[in-house]
C-alpha cells in the first residue's frame, strides 16, 4: 500500500529537518518528503494536522520474556505493546532462556517477531557461554547470525581478567559490548537505594558506590583493549560524571538512562510500593537531575523503556521479595515528552535520543527518514491527554507504577516498512 501523510510536523533530527510538510511512502520506502512524485497513486491518505510524524522509536533495552518466560510474556503480545507505543525496532538482552549465546536463539527471535510482522527485534548477544562468565561465547558466530553487540546482561563478571579477554575478542570482531554496570560485592542483597528512605523502611540498600566502582573499572578495561562499550541503565549522577569525563578523553563510550530513572526517586518507594522496585534501583532527587543534566549535555545519548513485564504475583511479595522491573513500553513516550513540557530538552533533541542515537549506538540504518530509507515512523499527538489503565494497555505485563497518571502525548499511528501496523482508533 502506498501511504500519504498529509499535513503533520515532520522532525527528522539525522537530517536536521524539522516543518510541516507531506511524506510519500511507495513499496515501503520514503518516496518523496514535500512534493507527490508522478508515480504515486492509489494511496491511503493519513491526515496528520497538528500532529508529529517522526522515524519509529528505537529502544536499546526491551525485556520480551520469550523464550522461557512466556507466563510473563510473549514476543506476540509485547510486539502489540511495542507498536501501541509508537516502537519499531527493539534491543533484547541476552538473558532469555536458553541464554542467546548461539546463533540458533538469536535466530528464533528474530523468526518469532517476522512472523508477527509488527516490530523488527535486534539481539545482544552473550558475552560469555550461558551468562556464566567462565568461558567466552562464540562472538563471531553471534555476530554472522545479525547479533548487534554482546553483553552479560544483569549477571557480573568478577573476574576482570575475564571482562578484559571478552572485550578484546568483542574489538576484534567490532562488535559493542553493553555494560550493565553493577559491583556484585557492593549491592550485596540490596533492593533500594542506600539512603535515608532505605534506613526508614528497614531495607537493604545498594550504594551509588556499587555502581561507581563498576563503571570505574570497565572503563580502565576499556581505555586498555579498545573496545567500543555502551553503558544501559544509568542510575547516579556520579556515574554520568565519570563517563563524561571517559568520553572527553576520547574514550569511545556511550550510555543511556532508563525513562522512569527521570521521573521518579527513591522517594517514590517509601510506602513500600513494590511497582517501583527497580533494577537499578530509584536514587536521589540529585541523582535524579544529574541524570537529566547527562541527557541535556549528550553524555547520556539515548532513552530506553527497561521494559521488564511481569505476572501480578511478581509484584505482591514483602518488597525485597519482588521481582525488579516495570513494563514501560506503552508509557515511554509521554514520559519522555515531559521532559520537554519541563523545558529540560528541546522536542527534536529528545525524538533524536529515541530515535537516531540508539540506532548508531546500534549501527543499524535506522532512526531517519532520508528518501530511499524504509518507512519505519511513528506518528503521535503532542498534546493529546489520556489516562494509563490496566485494562487498555496491551502488555501482558501491568506492573507500573504509573498506573493512574494522566500522560500527555499518544500515538496515533505506527509504521513499519511503510505498512501501518498500529492505528489508534477513537
Amino acid at each position: 500500500m502506498n501511504v500519504h501523510i498529509k499535513g503533520g510536523r515532520l522532525i527528522d533530527p539525522a537530517n536536521q529537518l524539522d516543518q510541516v510538510i507531506d511524506v510519500f511512502i511507495m513499496d515501503g520506502k520514503i518516496a518523496a518528503i514535500g512534493e507527490k512524485p508522478e508515480s504515486f497513486s492509489n494511496a491511503r491518505t493519513i491526515d496528520a494536522t497538528h500532529q508529529i510524524v517522526c522515524p519509529g522509536l528505537i529502544d536499546l533495552v526491551a525485556n520480551f520474556r520469550e523464550p522461557g518466560n512466556e507466563h510473563k510474556a510473549t514476543i506476540a503480545s509485547e510486539s502489540k505493546a511495542a507498536v501501541k507505543g509508537g516502537f519499531t525496532t527493539l534491543c533484547i538482552p541476552p538473558d532469555t532462556m536458553p541464554i542467546i549465546d548461539t546463533p540458533a536463539v538469536a535466530e528464533l527471535i528474530n523468526q518469532k517477531a517476522e512472523q508477527g510482522g509488527l516490530v523488527q527485534l535486534v539481539c545482544i548477544g552473550a558475552l560469555t557461554q550461558g551468562l556464566k562468565s567462565t568461558h567466552l561465547s562464540n562472538m563471531a558466530n553471534l555476530k554472522e547470525a545479525g547479533c548487534v553487540g554482546v553483553g552479560n546482561a544483569f549477571t557480573p563478571i568478577k573476574n576482570p581478567v575475564i571482562l578484559r579477554r571478552a572485550m578484546e575478542y568483542a574489538a576484534t570482531q567490532n562488535l559493542t559490548v553493553f555494560l550493565h554496570p553493577e559491583d556484585h560485592y557492593l549491592r550485596d542483597d540490596g533492593c533500594i537505594h542506600e539512603g535515608p528512605i532505605s534506613t526508614r523502611l528497614g531495607l537493604p540498600g545498594i550504594p551509588v558506590a556499587a555502581e561507581t566502582v563498576a563503571v570505574a573499572r570497565d572503563l580502565a578495561l576499556i581505555e586498555q583493549t579498545g573496545v567500543r562499550a555502551h553503558f544501559n541503565r544509568l542510575s547516579s549522577a556520579r556515574a554520568v560524571q565519570m563517563i563524561s569525563r571517559a568520553q572527553y578523553d576520547g574514550l569511545a563510550v556511550t550510555a543511556d538512562v532508563s525513562a522512569h530513572h527521570l521521573h521518579l526517586t527513591e522517594y517514590d518507594v517509601s510506602d513500600f510500593n513494590s511497582q517501583c522496585h527497580v533494577r537499578p534501583p530509584l536514587r536521589s532527587q540529585r541523582d535524579k537531575e544529574g541524570l537529566c543534566q547527562g541527557l541535556i549535555n549528550n553524555n547520556i545519548s539515548a532513552i530506553c523503556s527497561d521494559h521488564q513485564p511481569h505476572e501480578p504475583d511478581a509484584k505482591l511479595h514483602p518488597f525485597s521479595a519482588t521481582e525488579p522491573g516495570i513494563s514501560g513500553l506503552e508509557s515511554f513516550l509521554p514520559l519522555c515528552l515531559r521532559l520537554t513540557h519541563e523545558g529540560k530538552i528541546s522536542l527534536s533533541d529528545l525524538i533524536s535520543r529515541i530515535t537516531w542515537q540508539p540506532a548508531k549506538i546500534l549501527g543499524i540504518d535506522r532512526g531517519k527518514l532520508d528518501v530511499g530509507s524504509q518507512a519505519d515512523i511513528c506518528i503521535f499527538d503532542p498534546e493529546a491527554i489520556w489516562p494509563l489503565n490496566d485494562t487498555d494497555m496491551l502488555s501482558q505485563g501491568k506492573n507500573t507504577p504509573f498506573l493512574g497518571w494522566h500522560l500527555q502525548g499518544k500515538v496515533t499511528h505506527t509504521l513499519l516498512k511503510g505498512d501501518i501496523v498500529f492505528e489508534q482508533t477513537a
